[in-house]
């Protein structure tokens, strides 16, 4: 696999991961790690910036929230919605520190944008959050960990 087509892959299955469809793309990251043709701080930023962006998608959507709340193919459960809004109003823009982690990770960043988390606070807080979680995987991955 060529190192362009290496990255676009990484990139195209950490920013689905991020949104509502159920993707992994830790998979994708370790391959590649493990491979050892790339440089591995580039692929945890590769999929560090398009895990985010894909988070901005939910967090965007969560904007919208109340005109598509009631449609069969809205991205979140109520009983998933009620969680992260629990989550959300006991911990406020912290708990966005979990957005890396699965089942509450998605709904809290379609919260964030129901509730209005300023865009600049919600993209730093999920920056550091989906960027320790791939940090430690490839530490994990180099055996450093």
């Amino acid at each position: 696999m060529s190192t362009l087509t290496a990255y676009i892959t990484l990139a195209l299955s950490a920013f689905v991961a991020a949104t509502i469809f159920p993707l992994q793309s830790e998979a994708v990251l370790v391959g590649l790690m493990v491979t050892g043709d790339h440089a591995v701080w580039a692929l945890v930023l590769v999929a560090s910036v398009a895990n985010t962006l894909g988070s901005v998608v939910n967090w965007a959507l969560g904007r919208l929230i109340h005109r598509y709340r009631d449609r069969r193919w809205f991205p979140a459960s109520p009983e998933a919605l009620a969680r992260a809004e629990r989550w959300y109003g006991r911990w406020g823009h912290w708990s966005l520190m979990l957005s890396w982690a699965p089942i509450i990770g998605d709904p809290l960043t379609i919260v964030a944008g129901v509730l209005r988390e300023p865009l600049w606070r919600f993209v730093l807080l999920v920056a550091l959050a989906k960027t320790g979680r791939y940090v430690t995987l490839a530490l994990i991955t180099l055996g450093l960990m």
